[in-house]
């Protein structure tokens, strides 16, 4: 999915301006409100939207989606690492969280670990229900993740720290 504004490749350049006047963190927040409001949460009450943007300039979004089996639940932040990994993407810059929640909040620990399998350096950027903002480091979150150091023959190049 191309953000809006976003030229014939589905890039952007940093803090852009597009013609509809939104920029693009602007854009990003917009599309992880959308996503946020299309979440499935009949059990916590708890939404949470994510736009995860490509270091191409696409942007995926993803919503949570529970289940009455707890562990069957899928966070936002996997849902559109997904999408994105289903589309070729393989390399991101930010992402942007928002909830309904009274205060940001940072991912949790599987979502940590997922998305610093790729971009160990992610921008996180987060938003409360009343529109208080905190962005961190994902390697600020996550300063020790779980890295295989030699990955299998013939799978994905992946970190080999």
């Amino acid at each position: 999915m191309n953000g809006p504004g976003a030229d014939a490749r589905g890039r952007h350049t940093e803090n852009c301006m597009h013609e509809d006047g939104t920029t693009e963190a602007g854009s990003l927040r917009s599309l992880a409100l959308g996503a946020r409001d299309a979440a499935y949460a009949p059990y916590s009450g708890f939404r949470v939207g994510a736009c995860l943007e490509a270091a191409d300039g696409r942007y995926f979004v993803g919503c949570n989606v529970e289940n009455a089996s707890y562990p069957v639940t899928m966070c936002a932040e996997r849902v559109a690492l997904g999408a994105a990994v289903a589309a070729g993407a393989r390399q991101f810059r930010r992402i942007f969280l928002c909830t309904d929640a009274d205060a940001p909040v940072a991912p949790c620990g599987m979502c940590r670990q997922a998305l610093a399998e790729l971009s160990p350096e992610l921008e996180v950027e987060s938003e409360s229900g009343s529109g208080d903002r905190a962005s961190w480091k994902l390697s600020d979150l996550l300063p020790e993740r779980f890295a295989l150091l030699r990955p299998v023959s013939g799978s994905v190049r992946g970190d080999t720290r």
